[in-house]
């Protein structure tokens, strides 16, 4: 026998498992026969190609056994079972990515560990209703069985066990609180309840008196997606989705689909109500499971959704691939891009179908995955049109979020644009100064603070006839009347020394100085000239070691506001430098640039303060 310690976050999740009053402990018995249905089925996939794995003992299944006498409660699977060096790993030593994740969110929502099965970590919700787990398990075609065992504190034990059967064999030894789950009645019902989907039969063993115990299936164990509509209830699609998601809240939306002809496919996609805690993890997995003719192949199947649909969770079934169908076969394959195309096409019905009925719900998924789904925008030429029609937006002149459809409708008559505004957070974006003289002309602003905003704006470009134009380039001296003209040029006329010596002071560091038609109560700001990109995006690139030439920028001056009137009234006295220096400072932090030498610009600040006080 040997002596493990468990890794420090693995012993948290046990200490708040066991400690935990959560009222929904049931919720074990569904990760533990999850976690058993798992083993079947990469077994059942193994098997395609490797059918000696199988042995002689061809059946696969999932038995549930309790004891009352003993106290004890017993998950069994004939899947694809566990080495002595898979149990070290999978069940204790290895902080799984979830288990620090979980730990995080348990803390945020006050230990609800119906989360625990979202994290990868559902084997430990034993420790709900248990005070020690044993697990048996022997490797398909190894010779050798090992039995873990751990009372969920800080060690556990590993030893040879006497198993004789493939799979792995997980005992309870329950609580005296839990003993209720000993009942056949209550196991058979929860299995119901949870599991009915399982495609491997479920069976739970049930006592007769005066004879042996019989083993009798409590989950109909065929596929749901193949079923007619009209025999599936709400509550059944929603165990599905809990099943499939371990997530203990029923989804937003679903789509169930059969598709006949050229390609033969069918599933149920749904659409989460919450994100999940990795979605912006570059190496999250896909929730789409992937079977073909019914028999499971894989949990992940990335091939057939976008990164930018990659919150979508359900089950796509093909009839034409074959079983042994690889990774290699699914990138390379006129079937699978067909079925992409079907999976992208399902769920963009789904959330267009949230949208129209529903669209306060909609707008509640939008601001959690919005960020996500405007990822297509900018990288998915095909499904733009159909995209650009469900993000939203807030908005300078509607409350809540809007779409580009309703902005459209608003618009002035004759505007050609569609104004947005980006930056880096919803604060700064609503009291930038670029929004000062659009707002005065009565135009609405788009207000985005979503790092994937501007690219994905760059990329729509326009949008049913409207040019998508940002606040900070935007040229608002064509829509003048002739007064504003007149008055601009004489605002020019007036303030001509000043920016001479503006561009005198700053030198190359901008393309030009000029009287900004974009400023009423702000003295100053920089625009963007033609094909320059925002500060936000130079250092996006330049932090992911892309080569950003610099761009000079043109520095617009208000005319009007006190502060340039007093610099102008100054002359040439050494203080208007420093307030130059200053001003162009103040620009670039408003514009989401970094100054380039702090030190300087406290010694100038200083300047100016003592000048004014004098």
């Amino acid at each position: 026998m040997t002596e493990h310690a468990f890794v420090a976050e693995v012993s948290e999740v046990l200490r708040l498992v066991i400690h935990s009053l959560y009222s929904h402990r049931e919720i074990f018995l569904r990760e533990l026969v999850s976690n058993a249905s798992d083993a079947v089925d990469k077994l059942r996939f193994r098997a395609i190609t490797e059918p000696g794995l199988l042995g002689d003992q061809p059946t696969l299944e999932i038995r549930i056994r309790a004891d009352e006498a003993a106290g004890t409660l017993t998950i069994e699977d004939t899947g694809i079972g566990m080495t002595e060096e898979e149990l070290v790993k999978n069940l204790g030593t290895v902080a799984h990515s979830g288990t620090r994740e979980l730990l995080k969110k348990l803390g945020e929502q006050k230990g609800d560990l119906s989360l625990i099965g979202q994290f990868g970590v559902g084997f430990y919700s034993a420790y709900l209703v248990a005070d020690r787990v044993d697990v048996e398990s022997r490797a398909a075609g190894a010779e050798a069985a090992f039995k873990w065992s751990s009372d969920g504190t800080s060690k556990f034990t590993v030893e040879p066990s006497d198993k004789k059967d493939r799979g792995t064999r997980v005992v309870l030894h329950l609580k005296e609180e839990a003993k209720e789950f000993l009942e056949n009645w209550k196991l058979t019902e929860l299995v119901r309840r949870y599991s009915d989907y399982v495609a491997h039969p479920i069976r739970v063993e049930r006592k007769v008196e005066g004879s042996e115990p019989v083993l009798e299936q409590a989950n109909r164990g065929s596929a749901l997606w193949q079923r007619p509509k009209s025999e599936i209830t709400s509550e059944q699609y929603d165990e599905l989705y809990k099943h499939l998601s371990h997530d203990f809240e029923s989804p937003l939306g679903k789509i169930h689909f059969k598709i006949e002809g050229s390609l033969e496919l069918s599933g149920i996609l749904y659409v989460p109500a919450k994100p999940p805690f990795d979605l912006f993890d570059p190496g999250k997995r896909r929730g789409i499971r992937l079977f073909v003719k019914r028999v499971f192949i894989m949990d992940d199947c990335e091939e057939i959704l976008p990164n930018w649909l990659r919150f979508m969770k359900g089950v796509v079934d093909s009839d034409d691939l074959p079983l042994n169908v690889s990774r290699e076969l699914l990138q390379d394959s006129s079937v699978v891009r067909g079925i992409k195309k079907n999976v992208v096409k399902k769920s963009l019905d789904a959330l267009e179908e949230i949208a129209a009925d529903r669209p306060e719900d909609y707008t509640t998924f939008f601001r959690s995955f919005g960020p996500v789904l405007k990822e297509g925008l900018a990288t998915d030429v095909e499904y733009r049109d159909r995209l650009a029609k469900l993000v939203r937006y807030e908005s300078t002149k509607e409350p809540g979020m809007v779409s580009l459809e309703s902005y459209k409708s608003r618009a002035k008559e004759g505007q050609k644009e569609i104004y947005y505004l980006y930056g880096s957070s919803k604060t700064a974006v609503k009291s930038s100064p670029y929004l000062e003289a659009l707002e005065a002309k009565g135009y609405e602003v788009l207000l985005m603070s979503d790092p994937v905003d501007e690219w994905a704006c760059e990329a729509l470009g326009e949008f049913q006839g409207m040019k998508l134009v940002s606040a900070m380039r935007a040229d608002l001296s064509a829509s003048d009347s002739d007064e504003e003209k007149k008055a601009r040029e004489e605002g020019e006329g007036a303030v001509k020394p000043l920016l001479e010596r503006i561009q005198k002071v700053l030198g190359d560091r901008v393309k030009e100085v000029k009287v900004s038609s974009r400023l009423l109560a702000s003295p100053a700001c920089l625009a963007l000239d033609a094909g320059q990109i925002p500060a936000y995006m130079e250092a996006l690139l330049r932090a992911n070691g892309r080569p950003v030439p610099q761009s000079k920028r043109i520095f617009e001056v208000n005319p009007k506001h006190a502060l340039i009137e007093k610099l102008m009234a100054k002359g040439d006295a050494a203080v208007v430098d420093d307030a130059i220096e200053l001003l162009f400072d103040q620009a670039k932090l408003l514009e989401g640039s970094s100054i380039d030498d702090p030190q300087k610009f406290g010694e100038r600040l200083a300047n100016v303060l003592t000048a004014s006080l004098g």
